[in-house]
């Protein structure tokens, strides 16, 4: 990992660039949270990683648009979710859960969307279990990190997952339609699990499409 200055996101440090096959920058931030009682819960942190290169070659269409334009616009994220673009998404624990409650989560979004899509045959589903079965186990302290790597074209995904006093565990999921869902769940406009962070891509793609 390059970078010396950490970018703080809800005071979770995050480091400004990582590097996979090449340096990805970190051009979108934000929280997940619920409101209980008037008070805001914050359950982790995200940030999106990205190559400002590829963003301008596979999102070019949509240059010129406003920040406030493209978060309201699902199809550019759609493009984004489903572009041939190398992305890392990486989420930080601030409110510590179950694996298993967060597996949940995960597997009835990308359940869901596949359903809709008419998507949802026996292999998804088997390798969303293995998917779910990874985090089932874990439990997630404060601090822990879990970590999705996307590669640009094959419909693979390696998830990592970091918690405190142990090695990253992995785990790699090849189903191309359970991968582009795991990608929507975070980076799907109106729909995805954060939109703090929609809104914050929307500004930082904005300004690297001008």
């Amino acid at each position: 990992m390059l970078g010396t200055e950490m970018v703080m996101v809800h005071e979770v440090p995050f480091p400004p660039q990582i590097i996979t096959s090449k340096p990805l920058s970190l051009l979108g931030q934000g929280i997940t949270d619920i409101e209980i009682h008037f008070l805001q819960v914050k359950f982790t942190a995200i940030g999106v990683y990205l190559d400002p290169s590829d963003v301008k070659t596979h999102l070019d269409k949509w240059k010129g648009k406003t920040g406030k334009d493209l978060a309201g616009d699902d199809d550019f994220f759609d493009a984004l979710a489903s572009g041939e673009i190398e992305k890392v998404i990486r989420v930080v624990v601030i409110k510590e859960i179950k694996g298993a409650q967060y597996g949940v989560q995960l597997e009835n979004s990308v359940r869901d969307r596949l359903a809709a899509e008419d998507k949802y045959e026996e292999e998804e589903e088997t390798e969303l279990e293995k998917v779910v079965g990874f985090f089932q186990s874990k439990y997630f302290k404060t601090h822990s990190i879990i970590t999705y790597r996307f590669s640009a074209k094959d419909g693979i995904c390696e998830i990592g997952f970091e918690t405190e006093g142990k090695e990253e565990e992995k785990l790699k999921v090849e189903n191309a339609n359970v991968v582009g869902m795991m990608q929507k769940w975070y980076l799907s406009g109106s729909r995805g699990v954060s939109p703090s962070t929609i809104v914050s891509l929307a500004d930082s793609l904005s300004a690297v499409l001008t």
